[in-house]
């Protein structure tokens, strides 16, 4: 399942690709009021095969973990198999559907069950090899991505802070906490400025116009880093050694003739 260069794991990505689209969209449809009856039965349908598929594959990986790490013994590497954030995202695809007939829930627990299959879109960078570079590159920018958004979140609550000890007397109402005024700081540092909340003094303005010009500059380092992440994994695509043309067609014939 593991191999999307043979023939078999290719077919097994798409179909699984294209079970998880079906689900995200039966989810949006689900969203809609006064659905006609067949739309909701051949939802019920979808979840229910979609439920069974995913289990099969959860049980296979599980007792196949050994495969995947072989120089541990079968139980080790199935518990480290339970516990990689890949089979935590199947598991949570599943247990949804599970869950409420072990236990009793309420209707509002029910819809926030049926919320988390969402979580089955993750399951799409197993199977794309794009979704999965984007997770390589996040894996390995991680420490500086944190490092970057720390220090935004840093000048969002001192902007908040100054800016409401400079507009709560001129606006109480909209500037009544430091809370109130985290809001404005962040449309203001992402640029996006909704226009609800806003400084009227001269000093209010002075200071969001150098918070916006800081919060121009903050936002773009993580850019940045995500860019040099994508440029150093495609020269590790470029560096990695492909096999020759006789050698591929000298095993295509040991195959053909086998």
């Amino acid at each position: 399942m593991d191999h999307p260069e043979t023939r078999a794991g290719q077919i097994f990505s798409v179909v699984m690709s294209v079970l998880i689209i079906i689900n995200v969209i039966f989810v949006l449809i689900g969203t809609l009021q006064n659905q006609p009856q067949a739309l909701s039965v051949t939802s019920s349908v979808v979840e229910i095969v979609s439920v069974v598929a995913f289990t099969i594959e959860y049980l296979l990986r599980f007792w196949t973990a050994d495969l995947r790490y072989p120089g541990s013994r079968p139980s080790v590497a199935r518990l480290r198999y339970v516990r990689s954030g890949m089979a935590i995202i199947d598991l949570l695809s599943i247990l949804p559907f599970y869950l409420p007939a072990v236990i009793p829930v309420d209707l509002r627990v029910l819809r926030i069950l049926r919320l988390i299959r969402l979580i089955r879109v993750f399951k799409l960078g197993r199977y794309s090899a794009g979704l999965a570079t984007v997770g390589r590159v996040l894996k390995r920018s991680a420490p500086m991505l944190v490092s970057s958004m720390s220090v935004v979140a840093l000048l969002m609550i001192v902007a908040s802070v100054l800016e409401y000890y400079v507009e709560n007397p001129a606006q109480p109402e909209k500037f009544d906490s430091a809370f109130a005024a985290l809001w404005w700081a962040v449309s203001a540092i992402t640029t996006v400025g909704y226009g609800d909340v806003f400084p009227v003094t001269v000093l209010g303005k002075l200071c969001g116009s150098v918070i916006a010009l800081l919060g121009v500059g903050l936002v773009a380092i993580p850019t940045g880093i995500i860019s040099a992440g994508f440029v150093e994994e495609a020269n590790r695509g470029a560096e990695a050694p492909q096999p020759a043309i006789h050698e591929v067609a000298s095993t295509e014939r040991s195959a053909a003739s086998t």
